[in-house]
């Protein structure tokens, strides 16, 4: 109970931070789930830095977005898939590691540090879940994202069984 709390609470500060609940029913914009659990995976389809209706980080960095802005947006997109999975699971506690995130980064021609822009995804992770969140990534500079998002993040979740939460 201990460190789930303490997960809450980590994960509602960071949110607050960006203007994200995390009590909120996230919008979608098509015709999939954004999270589907399987046995003991949980898989998290691709989240841009949407806050409400906005994607509020858009552009290819490294020209009319700065790396610090896409920094922002991979926090935001980082922090919807934890929001997906809390809701998902009824909390974080049963989250077993983190075991693959995926960073796609809107690039201009000649910005290659996509992984610079991950690490801060990366790090909301860590400090939310705690060695749960060290996970194996790849960061790609791609050159077009849905709704001109700067950032989107996908990621694949172990989980540990329990009776209630069987899928």
């Amino acid at each position: 109970m201990g460190r789930d709390m303490s997960q809450q609470q980590t994960l509602a500060a960071y949110c607050a931070e960006v203007g994200l609940d995390p009590a909120e029913t996230l919008k979608i914009g098509g015709q999939y789930t954004p999270v589907l659990r399987y046995d003991n995976e949980v898989f998290i389809s691709g989240q841009v830095p949407r806050v409400g209706d906005t994607v509020v980080v858009t552009g290819k960095v490294g020209d009319d977005c700065s790396e610090e802005a896409a920094c922002h947006a991979a926090r935001i997109s980082a922090l919807r898939c934890l929001i997906l999975l809390q809701q998902t699971l009824g909390s974080l506690q049963p989250v077993a590691r983190v075991l693959r995130m995926n960073v796609y980064v809107q690039s201009a021609a000649g910005f290659s540090r996509q992984s610079e822009v991950a690490n801060a995804a990366s790090e909301v992770l860590y400090r939310v879940l705690g060695e749960a969140g060290v996970h194996t990534r790849t960061s790609l500079g791609v050159y077009q994202l849905p709704k001109n998002a700067a950032v989107e993040i996908d990621m694949q979740v172990a989980v540990r069984h329990t009776d209630a939460a069987s899928a």
